[in-house]
Order: C-alpha cells, then sequence, then structure tokens
C-alpha cells in the first residue's frame, strides 16, 4: 500500500486529511459536517454517495467524469473508448445525484482520441483537462454565472468494470481491434496471449492492412519478423507486434525477443 497524490499533497500543505471506510452513517456524515463544506468534489472515488452527504453543501456535490456524458457512464470509462474506437471523448464537470453518473451537467470539454493513445496516455490527458475544466466549474459556480443542464436521454453508454478476461488476446478477431485492446490495456491490466504455452504480455502493437498473406495462414500465426516488428495473422490483417514481455522478465522490444528466439513460424494462442 502507498499514498496517493492527493493525500501526499494533502500533507504537504497540511491540509486536514480523513480516510473513512465509507461515508455511511453518523461519524463520517458528523466529519464532514464539522468542516462546513461549500461544495463537495469527487474524483474516481467508485460509490455512490448516500443520500445526507449529497444533501450537505450548498453548492451540491460535484464530480469529474472521464467521458463526454451520457456516453460512458460508469467505472471504466476511459479504456471502454479506446476499446469502441471513439474518436474522440472528454471531462464533464457534472453534480452528483442518487444515480451512477446520471446527474445534471455543469460544463464539458473534449479532447480528441489519437490513435498513439495508450489507457496511461488518455488517462493523463484527461486529468489534466479535468483539472482546469474543475477550476473553471468552481469559479462559475462562485460567481452564479454556472447553472447545471440536465443530460440528454439520448446516447446513453455503460463503461463497465474492466476484467483480466478481456485482456486476452483473441487472434480470430480483426487486427484494429486488436490493437485497440492493446492500447487500452496498456499499462493495465496488459494485453496477453500465448507463446509456447506461457503468457506473453503485449504493450504495443499496430494494426496492418495487409491481406498478401494467405488466407489459410492460421491465425494468431507468426508470419515472420520485419522491421523491428512480428507480424501476427488476425482475423482481418495483420498486427505488427513490437514490444513484449515474458514472465518474471521485464518488457522488451521484439528485436531483442528475436535474438534469444526464433519466432518466425511459431503461433500465439
Amino acid at each position: 500500500m502507498s499514498a496517493s497524490a492527493v493525500k501526499e499533497a494533502a500533507l504537504a500543505g497540511e491540509v486536514p486529511l480523513a480516510q473513512p471506510a465509507t461515508l455511511h452513517g453518523e461519524a463520517a456524515y458528523a466529519q464532514l459536517a464539522a468542516w462546513h463544506p461549500e461544495v463537495l468534489v469527487v474524483v474516481a472515488y467508485g460509490l455512490l454517495l448516500p443520500p445526507e452527504i449529497l444533501a450537505l453543501p450548498p453548492h451540491g456535490c460535484l464530480n469529474i467524469h472521464a467521458s463526454l456524458l451520457p456516453r460512458w457512464r460508469g467505472a471504466a470509462p476511459i479504456v471502454r473508448a479506446l476499446l469502441a474506437g471513439d474518436s474522440c471523448t472528454g471531462v464533464t464537470i457534472m453534480q452528483l445525484d442518487s444515480g451512477l453518473d446520471t446527474g445534471p451537467i455543469l460544463l464539458q470539454r473534449p479532447l480528441e482520441i489519437l490513435r498513439t493513445h495508450t489507457g496511461g496516455a488518455l488517462r493523463a490527458a484527461l486529468a489534466d483537462l479535468g483539472a482546469q475544466a474543475l477550476l473553471e466549474a468552481l469559479a462559475g459556480i462562485a460567481a452564479g454565472v454556472l447553472s447545471p443542464t440536465p443530460q440528454p436521454r439520448e446516447g446513453a453508454t455503460y463503461a463497465a468494470r474492466i476484467t483480466k478476461a478481456e485482456a486476452v488476446i483473441d487472434w480470430k478477431r480483426p487486427a484494429i481491434e486488436i490493437e485497440r485492446q492493446v492500447r487500452a490495456f496498456n499499462p493495465e491490466p496488459v494485453a496477453e496471449t500465448r507463446l509456447d504455452g506461457e503468457q506473453l504480455r503485449i504493450y504495443e502493437a499496430t494494426a496492418i492492412g495487409d491481406e498478401t498473406v494467405s488466407k489459410s495462414t492460421e491465425t494468431g500465426a507468426i508470419v515472420e519478423v520485419r522491421d523491428e516488428s512480428m507480424m501476427i495473422r488476425c482475423g482481418a490483417g495483420l498486427l505488427a507486434v513490437t514490444r513484449v514481455q515474458r514472465p518474471g522478465r521485464r518488457p522488451v522490444s521484439v528485436s531483442d525477443l528475436s535474438h534469444s528466439l526464433a519466432l518466425a513460424g511459431r503461433r500465439l494462442g
């Protein structure tokens, strides 16, 4: 266990810090009420706030959510946006209500999803954008110029929690979908497959629309190693894999791996 960046900043700045196991019950409510909060801010809390907490601050409870609501309500909006191949995401500053990310919107800021974005890189970009948006929203509330707007009824989707099983690659899928899987699950839980019966984690890969490979080639087959990549036959197209990790070892380039292991002709999965 290690302290979060928020906790470290609070301790360094001598800001009062509390870490209740739950916000249900009189003790947690009394502790918050004693601070007479004008507004509460929730980030990645993961649980619904009880009604008495929602009603405590006069300006309500704000949430920084990493999507353009109502798309991708729920626990894993960043990864789900990458897996779905969305071209744009963003952050929403919203007021919490009794539902799961269903409260009214105060402001939204969009962000283009680049093909180079991994889950970690997109999370960092949205964290920066979210911090800026939160300060803007708080200033707007204080000035009385920012009003909440109900979420649209159309376009709502749910971003379910990620399971470890979703990290396992199915080589029958199109290469572009597997590329998104690799990007979305970097740095965690990391997309994986099997090589000679052992786990092989894949950190970096790019889909290539190469249909010159015979259709009779099995999916998951390592067709060749070229340009420091191993080319994997997928359900549609090829996947150029460039960075991998074997059990108990550090991540390495495919170029380094190929020096110690003959790859061409083997099959993954």
